[in-house]
């Protein structure tokens, strides 16, 4: 594993100008380019309201990109002691324009980004996100060693979104010790947002089943799954609550491997759309 940390050339350069932010990207470019190609939407809107943002943002950066990289190392020690599994990919600290916080690159053996100006500057939050992104990593690599067939996995697919994000949570809840609700909302202030996940469960997940067969692919991943949906019920993502709750069920009658790797299986969605029904009280 190899740690490129672009946050300390822009702390050290920093200029509130678009005409800086341009050459900070441009001297990075393979860094930045999965960031501007899927996960910063309007930029040239984002980069105006970044250079707002920043002043306020930069004692939080400064924190976050000298403590990350270090915790990003313990952390990946304990998954390779737990799961014998030696990690060999970039992982990229950059500070971006306030788009995504964190996330895997889609690609089998995953790059990993963090973009540290979305981040909270608590220990707890930094380890959670870290253990969430190598989560995803670890579950990619686990499954090629069981045999999955990569050219069959509907990456898109609303149950192959709810595997990764389940297990990527479960995973990261053996290797960093945090509040609950951190480990879906990674920052401190998620408890109401996952006492509203237990108490509705039922109701949540039978509405995930029915928009499953009503709402088109990008309905359903802005509604379920990303920061900016959430309008059914108030709060966003809670797809990945459901995802977590389908891998711990899951678990309770076979091996943790065998759930890791389900989406090998033949009848993987069915699988999947059980546990939900099962959720669902169906």
């Amino acid at each position: 594993m190899h740690i490129h940390n672009t946050a300390s050339y822009f702390l050290e350069n920093y200029e509130p100008t678009v005409e800086f932010l341009e050459s900070y990207y441009a001297k990075f470019p393979e860094q930045f380019e999965e960031y501007f190609t899927y996960h910063l939407a309007n930029p040239d809107e984002k980069k105006k309201l970044a250079l707002a943002n920043y002043p306020e943002g930069m004692a939080s950066i400064q924190v976050i990109s000298d403590k990350l990289p270090a915790r990003a190392r313990a952390i990946v020690d304990n998954y390779e002691e737990s799961y014998h599994h030696t990690f060999l990919q970039d992982v990229h600290v950059i500070v971006g324009a306030y788009g995504s916080n964190a996330y895997t690159h889609r690609q089998i053996v995953p790059d990993i980004t963090f973009c540290i100006e979305k981040l909270q500057a608590d220990d707890i939050t930094i380890d959670t996100i870290i253990a969430h992104e190598f989560g995803h990593a670890l579950h990619n690599a686990l499954s090629d060693k069981a045999g999955i067939e990569w050219s069959k996995v509907n990456w898109t697919g609303p149950y192959t979104m709810l595997l990764q994000e389940g297990v990527a949570t479960y995973l990261s809840m053996q290797v960093v010790d945090a509040p609950e609700s951190v480990y879906f909302s990674y920052h401190l202030e998620g408890d109401e947002w996952l006492a509203f996940a237990k108490e509705h469960e039922a109701e949540i997940a039978a509405a995930f089943l029915k928009d499953i067969h009503t709402l088109s692919t990008n309905e359903l991943f802005h509604e379920w799954f990303s920061i900016r949906g959430g309008t059914r019920f108030g709060h966003t993502r809670f797809a990945y609550y459901l995802g977590f709750r389908i891998v711990e069920t899951l678990m309770a009658t076979r091996d943790e491997i065998a759930v890791i790797t389900l989406w090998k299986e033949n009848e993987f969605e069915k699988m999947i759309e059980e546990a939900l029904q099962e959720l669902a009280g169906e």
